[in-house]
């Protein structure tokens, strides 16, 4: 499978998400890691976002205030990751954020 510049950025971004959550919140998400190294950022991406509850990471990050260090938030947050996801799945970012009280435009 060929990926577009855009996927292969977005892919990195992931990665760095991981990192930030490690080093700005002290959560080590390896599962998310896990996911993102076997995957792909974006499949990882569009599986969180789908699922009908919020993951573990998810969860955690809440707890700690960190929010802005979702996926989710990635996605909302950054509309040049956009053309990579369906219009409903934003919407979903957007209402799981909501639900735990992060801003969304």
């Amino acid at each position: 499978m060929v990926q577009s510049e855009l996927e292969v950025r977005f892919h990195k971004t992931m990665v760095d998400v991981y990192l930030r959550a490690k080093h700005e919140a002290d959560y080590n998400a390896s599962r998310y890691i896990q996911m993102v190294s076997e995957h792909g950022g974006l499949r990882t991406a569009k599986v969180l976002i789908s699922s009908e509850s919020p993951s573990d990471g998810y969860t955690e990050l809440w707890k700690r205030g960190r929010l802005d260090i979702t996926v989710e938030a990635l996605v909302v947050d950054h509309p040049e990751w956009h053309p990579l996801f369906e219009a409903a799945e934003i919407e979903r970012a957007k209402a799981r954020l909501a639900e735990y009280g992060y801003p969304v435009g």
